[in-house]
């Protein structure tokens, strides 16, 4: 007795996590995408091919710092013949062994190296600015990325609601032809008539339950979130404006395109790869300072006048002629790989264009469809009741009133669709211009 009671006590005081930890979270679109951004690995992946652009451009301009080298050497050596006579001459005496300390420090500094160390730190902070670009390329890709998928879920619990609204009213028909079947108005066919429709919209429930499940699940995965979070869907703001001419939404892309910008880049670097070529047929300057150490008595720390410690300065002036006539065709080579990034930029300028007029237009016919089903849920809601009337006085048939009420149910799944479709594609257009948030 006394162990069940502790296990209800352990079980009440759980229950408040258990509720808790059922509770769905709700997010607005807004919460949606900065928490996608914050967690998405893409961007953290991106994040460090910028640090790695950065830390190459400080790798570069370490170039233009003075080189330093030091040196000492300890020497000795075994002499097994102690006399050496050369041609006949007196003998040199030879010690037994010998020992010697040398050692080295010089500094040096390139003065003028045709400017190639400036053309190449100018070219790594073009491609440091190229990753930046990328970086935020990929950010309105997985903005874009919760858009849709929150978009989608908005459309199938939309859809949930509608079908939930119309199980209800064909449990209220059901009902009624119950009724009028037991006082012998209509046939025990029109009831069924009636459970058969109940049944193709409760199944239609299931497969949006599963979808729902499905895209729910990949929502998580795109915000980070652990896997069984219930994400529960904030109706969008309805951002949709009146379309602007096309030509506003067409100079937004040329001024804020990614790609264009980084093909603008790509032929800046392009252009100093160019001059770093020619600079290789200009003479390089260098100058350095030496420092020697030599002491041949054996000793660490030798007496004075027992070692000498000479020092020289001096600069370093070299050309290597060869190039003069060697250089060119690699001058060519670069050449015509800017010509490429510039065709290149011309091919994406097109395909930006196209992609533009594109959603426009989508945008246009999302707006365009939500007016006309307004319409036909006005008509179909006129039919449906008149169609409800005709059925209770006996005067139409089961199948018309299943036909009228299918119709309207349909009518409002439309909507939902194209609003929901609507807001997508407004949310399209602006990603064609190169910034979603507008």
């Amino acid at each position: 007795m006394i162990t069940n009671t502790i296990k209800l006590s352990c079980v009440i005081l759980l229950l408040p996590c258990l509720v808790y930890a059922q509770q769905p979270k709700k997010l607005s679109i807004n919460e949606a995408v900065n928490l996608g951004i914050a967690n998405s690995k893409n961007l953290k992946l991106s994040q460090n091919k910028i640090e790695e652009a950065q830390a190459q451009l400080r790798m570069v301009k370490d170039n233009a710092l003075p080189t330093a080298k030091a040196t000492f050497l300890f020497n000795h050596v075994e002499i097994p013949t102690h006399q050496l006579s050369i041609d006949g001459a007196t003998a040199l005496q030879l010690p037994n062994r010998s020992s010697a300390f040398a050692g080295t420090a010089g500094i040096e500094q390139l003065v003028y190296g045709g400017g190639k160390l400036k053309y190449a730190e100018e070219s790594t902070r073009l491609l440091t600015e190229v990753a930046l670009l990328d970086a935020d390329k990929n950010k309105e890709e997985v903005s874009y990325a919760v858009i849709n998928t929150y978009y989608a879920l908005f459309k199938v619990m939309q859809s949930k609601k509608v079908v939930a609204q119309n199980l209800e009213v064909i449990d209220a028909q059901i009902k009624q032809a119950q009724r009028f079947f037991d006082q012998g108005i209509v046939t025990k066919n029109d009831v069924l008539r009636f459970q058969l429709q109940q049944a193709n919209v409760a199944l239609s429930e299931l497969e949006l339950e599963s979808n729902r499940k499905i895209i729910n699940y990949n929502l998580d995965i795109l915000l980070g979130l652990p896997e069984d979070t219930e994400v529960e869907i904030v109706e969008p703001e309805q951002l949709m404006k009146p379309a602007e001419p096309i030509t506003v939404y067409l100079n937004m892309a040329i001024e804020n395109r990614q790609e264009l910008k980084q093909l603008d880049l790509q032929s800046q670097v392009a252009a100093v790869n160019v001059k770093s070529i020619k600079a290789n047929t200009l003479p390089t300057l260098g100058v350095g300072a030496n420092a020697y150490y030599i002491n041949p008595n054996g000793h660490f720390i030798p007496q004075s006048n027992e070692f000498i410690a000479p020092m020289t300065v001096g600069a370093t002036l070299s050309w290597n002629i060869g190039t003069l006539w060697t250089n060119g065709n690699k001058v060519s080579e670069a050449k015509v790989q800017q010509k490429g990034v510039s065709l290149q930029k011309d091919v994406v300028f097109d395909q930006v264009k196209t992609e533009v007029n594109a959603n426009y237009h989508k945008y246009l016919l999302s707006t365009n469809k939500i007016s006309i089903l307004k319409t036909s849920i006005e008509q179909a809601t006129e039919n449906d009741k008149l169609l409800a009337s005709k059925y209770k006085n006996n005067v139409a048939s089961a199948i018309d009133r299943i036909d009228a009420e299918t119709l309207l149910y349909q009518s409002k799944i439309n909507l939902e669709i194209a609003k929901a479709d609507a807001g997508l594609a407004y949310y399209t257009l602006l990603k064609s211009t190169g910034k979603i948030t507008p």
